[in-house]
């Protein structure tokens, strides 16, 4: 099992929930995915209606995107949808 594979494996549900939310309907960007997330913390207009936990959320995008930036991959392309695509 490749490396990412195996690190996208053990992410929890909520991650995979982000990153397919990224992948899906941010354009991969972790920043418009943030901005909509703070966005609605602020009662200010958002795009997408999340659980309440907006600051575990953030917490979980930190990680992700450091993950992804730090081994230059985009975790996305492991989600069940992307995956189908690439066979």
């Amino acid at each position: 099992m490749e490396h990412h594979e195996s690190f996208f494996s053990s992410l929890s549900e909520e991650e995979h929930h982000l990153l397919a939310l990224k992948d899906l309907l941010y354009e991969g960007s972790w920043e418009e995915i943030e901005i909509d997330l703070k966005a609605r913390k602020d009662n200010k207009p958002y795009v997408v209606k999340l659980d309440s936990r907006i600051d575990e959320d953030l917490l979980r995008i930190e990680r992700l995107r450091a993950y992804e930036d730090e081994k230059g991959v985009d975790l996305g392309r492991y989600l069940p949808h992307n995956q189908s695509a690439q066979n």
